[in-house]
């Protein structure tokens, strides 16, 4: 019996770029005014050309590519967006609205937020509604900066793993790092409530969140949470 040839990525274009084109009602990266769909359809097909070595002809091929689509979606929502967000919004003291436990409300007097006015807000508040081609010099004259939010991120969550009690650290995990509900960090810990009109442990998440937040104001305060 005969092997299967491993078709070319050229010969199956078509059926590429109707996956892709598929995908373009549920593209969400809307904030991004400077990238339009036409521009994430290049960097998908490039990406699946770079992986088509990987694709095994004894499998379907369109769920190989979707696959390979929703993470690069995935990376470009993380590298396009998520880098240029104010640090509150996986803050610990991060309130509704722009309010924060440890300084009443976000801005500058937090350092982290600071640092992200001086160096991501810009990028962050960008709309261009004609081609880059345009401003380039405004985009040559920009300053750079190394600072990167997500990174400073990554090292408090491995500062507050060493410091929280276990308990502590497993809401501070699910609240700030998996992004659960209060609710269902209450559920995750089999915490319950006898009160009426209260979800499922809302005293305890409430009480073990002041406790998380003191501890991150007590470290930012004796700079134990290097900032740059």
């Amino acid at each position: 019996m005969s092997r299967r040839k491993k078709p070319k990525f050229e010969e199956l274009i078509d059926q590429i770029d109707l996956e892709i084109r598929k995908r373009k009602s549920k593209w969400n990266l809307t904030a991004l005014s400077w990238m339009d769909f036409d521009d994430v359809s290049q960097i998908l097909r490039i990406h699946i050309f770079k992986k088509w070595h990987l694709y095994d002809i004894n499998k379907p091929l369109n769920p190989w590519i979707n696959r390979i689509i929703s993470n690069q979606i995935k990376n470009l929502i993380r590298n396009n967006y998520g880098n240029y967000c104010r640090p509150c919004l996986k803050c610990a003291a991060a309130e509704a609205g722009d309010l924060c436990y440890i300084y009443g409300k976000q801005s500058e007097a937090c350092p982290l937020y600071a640092n992200w006015t001086k160096t991501k807000k810009q990028a962050y508040d960008a709309k261009l509604p004609v081609s880059i081609d345009d401003h380039s010099h405004e985009i040559n004259s920009a300053e750079y900066s190394g600072f990167d939010v997500l990174a400073m991120m990554e090292k408090l969550n491995v500062k507050m793993e060493e410091t929280l009690k276990p308990a502590e650290w497993r809401i501070y995990k699910a609240l700030y790092i998996d992004n659960l509900s209060e609710e269902d960090a209450a559920t995750l810990m089999g915490y319950k409530t006898n009160e009426k009109n209260r979800v499922p442990g809302y005293k305890q998440i409430k009480n073990v969140k002041k406790s998380i937040i003191q501890k991150v104001k007590k470290m930012l305060n004796d700079g134990e949470i290097e900032i740059i």
